[in-house]
């Protein structure tokens, strides 16, 4: 039996394969952020498999010039001491290759983690996203609209997401423009991102978060400028209103479509923090004590699911020994 067969059976299926995959999102940037987490998570690839490449043509020669033949039948290798050189670089070298992606990865999580270098002089258009069981809400404070299961922000614009939910955990992504960060409860977190690309990008919560977690996927769509203040103009012309009793039935609900509003929830249902720039009476209303009383409220309508039943170790601790009965380990001696 040839018992290289499988591998090359193996190696005949990858080359039939590869071709057919598309190309993976993460590595066709179309923003700054985007294109900064693509080339540290291509030069990582790159050093390691420079490392690789080392250790297998290390490997290949040792077995190679080393291997038992006729003509060194017997042979008994001589005892050596260590190198105390070979030592030091086989040390050296890991620190090197971890010192360098250390240095690497926490420049590039420094850049994502603000407003691209081209667009520092503009005033970012801000944008509040959050997720409830199984959907996104985008509020535009500025614009005075919201949209349910897409957004759509302008080309070549620095654009800040506050991120925050009104039930579990979910995770805020839209690969080809920024990488993923935490949408949570009673507080808020910020995902700064630009695209210098008009089109249509996929975005989703990466984080698994439930039954629903499949849903949870939304359209980006980045245009130009102009075209954005015209779609701003009409839904506002056109679009109803979002009113509180609409925004509980819209909670409550699991799987909504595509929706949009002439204003958005956040006059009467306040994100966490203190955001009085974007609030009406300057945020005043707001309890700063872990969020707002409103937001409180409305999360209430996707509570933690309880235990279903207690376990052993809900109940009180039994403090007192109990007296070993040597009876009844007499059958497994």
């Amino acid at each position: 039996m040839n018992k290289k067969g499988p591998l090359y059976a193996l190696f005949l299926s990858l080359i039939l394969l590869l071709p057919g995959c598309s190309s993976i999102t993460v590595l066709n940037p179309k923003g700054p952020a985007a294109r900064t987490i693509s080339d540290t998570i291509i030069l990582s690839i790159l050093v390691m498999l420079g490392v690789l490449a080392v250790v297998y043509i290390l490997y290949i020669f040792v077995i190679v010039k080393y291997r038992a033949k006729k003509s060194n039948e017997g042979y008994v290798p001589p005892h050596e001491e260590g190198n105390k050189w070979l030592e030091a670089i086989w040390i050296a070298i890991p620190i090197i290759i971890v010192s360098f992606l250390s240095v690497v990865t926490v420049k590039s999580t420094s850049a994502v983690e603000n407003v691209a270098a081209d667009y520092k002089n503009q005033k970012p258009l801000v944008i509040y996203a959050s997720s409830s069981n199984w959907k996104w809400h985008f509020s535009y404070p500025e614009e005075g609209i919201e949209t349910v299961n897409y957004v759509n922000i302008p080309v070549h614009r620095a654009v800040e997401f506050r991120l925050y939910s009104f039930s579990s955990i979910t995770s805020f992504w839209v690969p080809q423009l920024a990488g993923q960060k935490y949408a949570m409860n009673d507080m808020l977190t910020t995902l700064h991102l630009s695209a210098d690309t008009v089109g249509s990008y996929l975005g989703r919560n990466s984080n698994f978060s439930g039954k629903g977690f499949a849903h949870m996927e939304f359209e980006t769509l980045v245009m130009p400028q102009k075209d954005y203040d015209g779609w701003v103009k009409d839904v506002k012309e056109t679009a109803q209103p979002l009113t509180e009793d609409e925004f509980k039935a819209l909670l409550k609900t699991d799987f909504v479509g595509r929706k949009t509003y002439s204003s958005n929830h956040l006059t009467f249902s306040p994100p966490p923090g203190n955001h009085g720039d974007h609030m009406s009476h300057d945020g005043m209303e707001m309890d700063m004590d872990n969020g707002n009383m409103e937001h409180k409220e409305n999360k209430k309508i996707h509570p933690s699911p309880a235990p279903s039943s207690e376990t052993i170790f809900d109940g009180k601790p039994d403090t007192e020994v109990q007296p070993v009965d040597d009876s009844t380990h007499e059958g497994h001696h």
